[in-house]
């Protein structure tokens, strides 16, 4: 069985000890560092499955270290904060974080939400070539989407808004990632220029534009494709 990698980004040199031993005991690999950029580093160099990771740390805090990693790749990310507002959670999600644990928590807690952040992932990872939903086909080889078996003309930005959803099916994205995958990080317009993509691509590809089925809005937080 293949072993997972874990990666801690916490400044907290006890905790981070004690749940390194607690996950290698449940079964994973773990890589831990104790400041943001040790941590982005590690990050790059070993390729985790799932990084959890402090918010408040000196320096490079979670914010930032999350940020970063978004330019990077889609790696599931637990975030630990000693705080519960709703609004850091909103911020959270927004910047593609996973899953929160509110610090103080059991270390069985976090092990048993490691493991259904990754079977999350994995369950949602889309095929490598292709995604078929309905009558609704996207090569992702071809850069071609068929409906019924007709292709669909989509200029190049409505195709890689469309794949860049497909390839993370069921897992909603914030629109300032999105503006990141589409347009990169030098972009400086807003995030009304997904909902404009988001508007053209519905009336291309679903029955009814009004009622989407495939291209879902999660208010205050993003977009999903179904």
């Amino acid at each position: 069985m293949l072993t997972r990698t874990i990666l801690i980004i916490d400044d907290d040199s006890t905790l981070r000890e004690l749940l390194t031993d607690y996950l290698k005991q449940a079964g994973y690999r773990v890589v831990a560092a104790g400041d943001g950029q040790r941590g982005l580093n590690l990050a790059l160099s070993e390729h985790p499955d799932l990084v959890i990771l402090d918010l408040m740390m000196p320096g490079m805090d979670g914010w930032e270290v999350c940020r970063s990693l978004r330019y990077e790749s889609a790696i599931p990310i637990i975030m630990l904060t000693a705080k519960s507002e709703e609004l850091d959670k909103l911020r959270g999600f927004r910047l593609g974080v996973d899953d929160f644990v509110t610090k103080p928590f059991s270390f069985a807690e976090i092990v048993a939400r490691v493991g259904a952040v990754i079977a999350r992932a994995n369950q949602h990872a889309s095929p490598s070539h292709y995604v078929r939903s309905d009558d609704l086909v996207i090569d992702f080889d071809q850069h071609r989407v068929t409906a019924t078996g007709q292709v669909i003309d989509l200029t190049p930005t409505e195709y890689r808004l469309l794949e860049a959803l497909a390839r993370q099916s069921h897992r909603t994205i914030s629109s300032e990632q999105l503006l990141l995958d589409i347009w990169g990080p030098t972009y400086t317009g807003d995030t009304e220029q997904i909902k404009h993509f988001i508007w053209t691509l519905r009336k291309k590809i679903e029955k009814d534009p009004g009622d989407p089925k495939h291209l879902i809005t999660e208010r205050g937080f993003g977009y999903r494709f179904e």
